[in-house]
């Protein structure tokens, strides 16, 4: 769902439901969303959350709390999907441990974020979300037309952001598909450190010390990347380093 913006009846507004048994967690997260001209729609609990969703309102994303009383992040979310609902979820937590990321993308969510991350990251991570379901946005609201690209034995389905490598899912976070996405379809091809980074943070985003400290943070990024593919396959080597240029997906595995 979208609502037009008052300014201009053109443009449409995307609609995020936040669930999250802190109000106060709730109230700073939807004023932030307000002031980024994202409609919020602010639930402090699971059951308020399924309340909302029996209503059949349509809306666009999901951020969800993992730990509330009574009814959690991942039922909610669970119940959400058996439902029909398939709009973009991410899971906005304090719990970092690779345990609790993996069962949420394993559940459906396209992204799992700290709650220690500042509104920017979190908004970043969100506009992906949402630029990824308009991206294959299907006839009827929150749904999504599948797409699914193979390369070798990497399997991509942009619809749920999902990555499958040897027929099993590798639990990568939106923005680590995306990385995996862009590096893949080059099929062998070198790709910059800053072309990586820019998929990850937005075009021009600066970070970390000095005019190339952005590459200190893909480094970490393709790390956790290829320690992924290596749980599932230890003899995994499709993900090459360019010293002193980027990274590059081999064609040929």
């Amino acid at each position: 769902m979208t609502v037009p913006a008052a300014e201009n009846p053109d443009t449409e507004i995307p609609v995020v439901v936040v669930v999250d048994d802190d109000p106060m967690v709730v109230e700073t997260l939807a004023g932030n969303l307000a002031h980024a001209d994202l409609k919020p729609i602010p639930l402090v609990s699971g059951q308020a959350a399924l309340d909302f969703f029996a209503t059949g309102q349509p809306f666009d994303a999901l951020i969800l709390d993992w730990q509330m009383p009574n009814i959690d992040g991942p039922t909610v979310l669970e119940k959400a999907r058996a439902m029909g609902i398939t709009v973009p979820a991410i899971f906005l937590t304090g719990l970092s441990q690779s345990m609790y990321e993996e069962r949420g993308l394993a559940l459906g969510a396209v992204d799992f974020v700290d709650k220690t991350k500042s509104f920017a990251i979190i908004l970043q991570r969100l506009r992906l979300a949402l630029a990824g379901a308009k991206g294959g946005a299907g006839g009827e609201a929150g749904g999504m037309v599948k797409s699914v690209t193979r390369h070798g034995h990497l399997e991509l389905q942009s619809d749920s952001a999902r990555a499958l490598w040897q027929g099993a899912t590798v639990p990568l976070t939106l923005s680590e598909f995306r990385v995996v996405q862009l590096l893949a379809a080059k099929g062998g091809g070198d790709v910059t450190y800053r072309a990586i980074y820019d998929v990850v943070r937005g075009e021009g985003f600066q970070a970390g010390a000095g005019e190339d400290g952005y590459r200190a943070n893909v480094r970490a990024l393709i790390k956790r990347v290829r320690q992924k593919f290596r749980d599932l396959d230890p003899g995994f080597e499709a993900l090459e380093n360019y010293p002193g240029f980027g990274y590059r997906w081999r064609a040929d595995i």
